[in-house]
This record gives structure tokens, sequence and C-alpha cells, in this order.
């Protein structure tokens, strides 16, 4: 029997049929204008150079990347998804402006080359898209055009508004539906360019795209795709079209503001994931539930590691237990940023709000400070570190042989995220990070990366941890001059060229003040999350006007260049993702109950203390089980607590032995008091126990 439809308020039908045959007409009115405008051009020859070298003959204005594929074999016409230009990311079907290089990516890179995974889902977003306006009714708010801003492995999503809609699993079927005639009908992607104005009218019902499209430069073209009936803003490329989806699935919803502004509307955001193969998705979903068992909020509660309360929302308690993770995870890093060089300081946490003007964050940031009046001026509390170590830097003169200077500073920063984004311990409202910042030479830079680099590397093997680098290079709206971008772009090149590992490039991903490169780890899961970062800031210097006085010419002062890094990260984020990573069972050196001392009787329990005290004495959690029950029980029963090893005692006080048992293992060790602090000392790898 066929599901009712479920209704939503947001627009009736009759309206959403008028509004999309208008904006139908309008685009295929400006699609054949353009292609009566490119017919109208000179067919000039063109050359298009493959990856082996062999040159093919094109026509410009009319020869497209699939002309070139079918030229070559059925195989890859049928196959590639995408292109690329002379660099650049092109459709299949988009005709080619000039001589080119042109390369293919098929359907079989999906999960080699994340160019395929990100406009296979970029594209999948826009069917969603579809769903979501046909059948909810909804203003469609903002597709992301590039998965990694979230998480590159775990698909897509849409923001939808609709005030008075709560989205349930009979929504999810009927846009199922949805989604699978649009496959089955195999709907082709249409791409054209329009003006600001043209846009404006195409989009003219939408309060969310006009908001969008108006501040936009007036000058620049805006790209649009169509699907069917749905057309959408989007800077593409997109696949050819929608059959090659084979498997789809709505995963979730959740609540957002718009444009993470809490004074703007509240909108629907819908989770999706697809893949060429249904096998692929069946693999997914059984994942998905498979990390449900494992999710940090689940085993936090479990293990009484840490708990959230009303009254301090996106603010943790750390309990005794969870306490003792955090303290590890930071004595860790503050050793390794001590071995290597920095210097710890400590800043104050709330400052006038004029040195985060200096610094160009009020600008930017303001609304996600905490800010506060203090006898009639503005002050906001520290959700950064930069310009604190800026005011370090410049609070005396410094010479060229102090550079380069390492400080990091673990204080408590505070970021107000809105409450609609607030998610356990990855989203947070008071965090702490191992914020650092390399002040040094021009010359100096690339080295210093190299370091930081190889800081990073260090640590995540520590944690068993697989990560990615890319080179964020220069965006179109950068700050400074050219110059310093090459230079500095270069030394980052150069400090990744010095690695035996791979690394990517992305184009005109770079933060306005500085190129960076970004470090994503990958969990038990698979799944992707963004910690570290190296960036070079091109712009602090300037603003703070910080010099150091130069080698050679007496006097002569230069400007140093920052880079700032974290490696953990925020201690909140990498504590939730190494709980999970680990699925609760703790290494030994960072696990808050590493050792429980077994009696086998009550006679036995004044030597079981004994030994528990020793233990403790040498540094270790370690606990004693005063319960009743044969040893099988106890033995049961402390494996559910998820301690690291187990220690039995029975009568032999007298000979100082007692019989060990790690975690998961069936074997029993038998050894001394003496020894057994010997092998706990050696498990301790990478902490000084103290």
């Amino acid at each position: 029997m066929e599901h009712q439809k479920p209704t939503s308020m947001a627009k009736d039908e009759s309206y959403l049929d008028s509004v999309l045959a208008k904006r139908i007409k309008l685009f295929e009115s400006i699609q054949a204008q353009q292609r009566a405008d490119r017919q109208s051009l000179p067919s000039d020859p063109i050359k298009i150079t493959m990856p082996d070298g062999k040159v093919k003959e094109g026509i410009k204005w009319i020869t497209s990347p699939f002309d070139i594929a079918s030229d070559i074999s059925k195989s890859l016409a049928s196959n590639a998804l995408i292109s690329e230009v002379n660099g650049v990311l092109w459709d299949m079907n988009r005709p080619l402006e000039a001589n080119s290089r042109i390369k293919f990516f098929t359907l079989d890179e999906f999960d080699d080359e994340e160019e395929v995974r990100n406009t296979f889902w970029h594209s999948s977003a826009h069917i969603l898209g579809k769903a979501l306006e046909l059948q909810l009714e909804c203003e469609l708010c903002i597709c992301p055009f590039d998965s990694t801003r979230f998480n590159r492995k775990e698909g897509f999503y849409y923001d939808s508004f609709s005030q008075d809609l709560s989205l349930n699993d009979e929504h999810f079927k009927h846009m199922q539906a949805i989604v699978e005639k649009v496959v089955k009908f195999q709907l082709p992607f249409q791409r054209v360019e329009v003006s600001r104005q043209q846009a404006l009218d195409i989009f003219y019902d939408n309060k969310f795209k006009v908001e969008i499209i108006s501040a936009l430069p007036g000058d620049k073209n805006i790209t649009l795709y169509r699907c069917g009936s749905f057309v959408e803003m989007c800077p593409g490329p997109l696949i050819p079209n929608a059959s090659f989806v084979k498997a789809f699935g709505c995963l979730k919803a959740s609540s957002a503001n718009w444009r993470s502004k809490r004074d703007c509307e509240g909108f629907q955001r819908v989770y999706g994931i697809s893949y060429p193969h249904k096998e692929r998705l069946q693999a997914h979903v059984q994942q998905l539930e498979e990390a449900k068992n494992y999710d940090h909020g689940v085993l936090g509660t479990k293990q009484e590691l840490f708990f959230c309360h009303p009254l301090s929302p996106g603010s943790w308690f750390f309990l005794p237990k969870g306490t003792r993770i955090y303290k590890k995870l930071m004595d860790f890093i503050k050793y390794q940023h001590k071995k290597r060089g920095y210097d710890e300081v400590i800043s104050p946490n709330m400052f006038n709000m004029q040195l985060w003007e200096k610094s160009g964050h009020a600008e930017k940031y303001k609304e996600n400070m905490f800010a506060l009046e203090i006898e009639k001026q503005e002050f906001g509390l520290k959700s950064m570190n930069s310009p604190v170590h800026c005011l370090i830097f410049q609070h005396r003169l410094r010479s060229y042989r102090e550079l380069p200077l390492r400080m990091v500073d673990f204080g408590v920063l505070h970021w107000n995220e809105a409450g609609s984004t607030l998610t356990e311990l990855t989203s947070v409202r008071r965090l702490q990070q191992d914020d650092a910042h390399i002040f040094c030479r021009e010359s100096q830079v690339k080295d210093e990366v190299r370091g930081v680099l190889d800081f990073i590397k260090d640590t995540y093997d520590t944690f068993g941890l697989p990560y990615n680098l890319m080179l964020s290079k220069r965006p179109e709206n950068y700050i400074e001059d050219l110059a310093k971008w090459e230079k500095a772009e270069t030394a980052l090149k150069e400090a990744l060229l010095m690695l035996d590992m791979p690394w990517k490039v992305k184009e005109m991903d770079g933060a306005s003040q500085g190129p960076k490169i970004h470090i994503t780890v990958s969990d038990a899961f698979d799944r992707e999350h963004q910690l570290a970062t190296v960036h070079v800031d091109l712009q602090l210097p300037a603003r703070f006007e910080l010099y150091y006085i130069a080698e050679g010419e007496e006097g002569k002062r230069e400007m140093p260049v920052i880079i700032g890094t974290t490696v953990l990260g925020s201690a909140e984020r990498m504590f939730a993702l190494l709980l999970e990573h680990y699925k609760g069972n703790w290494p030994f050196w960072l696990s808050p109950c590493q050792a429980i001392v077994c009696p086998d009787t009550n006679i036995s329990m004044p030597y079981a203390l004994q030994v528990r005290d020793q233990i403790h004495q040498a540094g270790y959690y370690v606990d004693v089980d005063t319960s009743d029950g044969t040893i099988q029980e106890k033995l049961q029963r402390v494996e559910l607590a998820q301690y690291n090893f187990i220690v039995f005692v029975d009568d032999r006080a007298k000979t100082r032995q007692v019989i060990l048992k790690a975690r998961d293992e069936d074997d029993f060790m038998a050894m001394n008091v003496d020894s057994l602090l010997q092998f706990f000392k050696k498990k301790s790898f990478p902490l000084v126990v103290k």
C-alpha cells in the first residue's frame, strides 16, 4: 500500500509548480541564447593533448570532453564522470574553448580520486535537493560544493527551510522514491552561465538565494545547473547524468541556523550518501550502525568519562577517569613541544575588544566571541592565541639571533558556537588547544614547516591515526603582496616534497592571510577529521608592526614571518576521536583504568592492598577488587570495566609473586612485583612515568 505523502506548510503545490515552471522557462531561454551565440562563433580548429602526449583534433566551442572520450573508446565514454582541462575540472559535455591538455576521471576511480568522489557526491546533493523541493515544498538554502568541508568520506548534505516541518522516516521514504525516478530516467545535468540579474530573476521567490546572489560581484557570471525541474547555483563540475548514482540513501536530519547565525531562521540539514554500487551503500550503512555502538557520547557515559549540563551548554565536565585521559593528552603534547624547542607561555583569558579589532578577528568572528562590558569598555573572552602571541613577541625588541622563536599556549579558549551546532565533544564552546606560533625569518620558513610536519607524523603515528596532507594555495581575496605569497607557498611546497608520503594541492583554498597545509586524520571507521593545521600568516606581522633587528647592517629592522600550528588540535575533539578510534579500549599509556588487583579470597586482601599501593606509588592508575565471587566472576566483571591488566594475587605474599592477565588475551603470566612494574614502564611509552 502506498504511503500517504507527508505534508508541509512551507509552500503549496500550485505555488511551487508555478515557480518551477517560470524557473525552467528562464533557464531554457538563456540556454538557447547561449547555444545560438556559440554557433555564431568561428569554428576554429583546436588541438587536444592526451596524458600520454597523443594529440587529437577538435573544434572550438563545439568539441566536448565526451566527444574525445567517445573517439577513444565506448568504455571510456560510458565511465568518465568528469575531465580536467588545462588543470581545471570540466564537465564532460561542456565545449572546449581553446587548445587543451585533457585528463579523464572515471567511475572506477571513485575510491582513489577525491575529485571523482567529490563530484559524484556533489551531483548527488543536487538530486537530494530536487527531492526536498518536490516532496517537502520547502525553500532550499545551501548545497555545499565541497564535501571536504565536513567529511570527505561521509557523503553530502543539503539545507532547507520550512517553518513547521520536522523530518521523519516517512519523508525519507518519499524522497528516496523521487531519487530513484531521477536515476531511472537518467536525467542529465545541464550547465549555463548567467548574470547576477538573471540569477535574481530565476530565484526571485527564495530569499536565501537572493541574499547569496546579491552579495556576489555584479561583474561576474554565476553558474547554474539543471536536473529535470531542479535548478541550482553551483560552480560545478557535475556528472553527465543521474544514472551513475546506483545507490542512494537519506541518512539523517539535524537543525542549524542560516549561515550559522543564531539570530537567523532555523533550517533542516539533511544528510545523504550515494555510491556507484548498491553493495557499497549496504556496507556503509552497516558501518554506520557499528559506529553507533562506539559513539563517543555513548562510550563516555558508559565509562563515566564526561558529561554536559544544561546550565553550561557546550562546556563539558570531565569526571575523574575522563580527567586522567585529558591530562595524559595534555602532558604528552606538552612534553613533545618542549622536546622540539617550544617555550610554553601563559596568557590572559580576556582582552579589550581593541586587540581583536587590530588583528582583524573582530570583523570576521565577533559574533562567535563571548563579549562583555567592563567599566564601560567592551571585552572579549579569548577565542584564539595568534594576536596574543604577537603581543608577547612585541613586548621587547627582538634580535635575529632569537629566531626562530617558538611559543605554545595551552590555555582555555572560548568560541560562541550556535546552540544548534553543538555536538558533544566535537563542537564545543570551551576548549583547549596546543596553539603554537613560530616567529621566524623568511629563510627559515621551509625548515620550520618541515619540523612541524615531522612533529605531526610522530604524534599521529603514536596514536595509530593515518592522515592526509593537502596544500591550500592562494585564494582570490588574498591579502599582502603577491611576492610574499609565492615565497610562502614555495616554502610549504618544498617542505612537503621532503616528506616520504603523498600530498595534494587545493587551488585557491588558502586563508586570505596566507597559505596553509590541511591535515585530516582517518579513524577506525575510515571517517576523516580535521585536527592539525600549519599556516603561514602574512597579515598579523604588519597589523602589529612586528620587527626584529636584522643581521648585518646596524639598526636595520625586518618583519618576521608567523607560522601558526596545532598538532593535537582541540583536546576535546582529539579525546572524542580517540575514544571512537580505539572503540573504548584505551591503550595502556592513555588508559584511566590501567590495572586492577584481584585477590582470590579475603585472606589475600592485605597482600592485594600492598600490591595496589606499590603500583600506585609507581605512577599508575590502579584499583583493587573488593567484591565477592569466584575468580571467573571477578574476571568477567573487571574485563567489562576495560582495565588493561588484571593482577591476580593469592597467598603468594611470601614469594612476592602475582599472576598477570592482559585485556582480551587468554594467557596468564607469573612474575614478581618489581618485574610487573618494569613491564608497565615499557608499556608507558611515550610518557615518562614520574
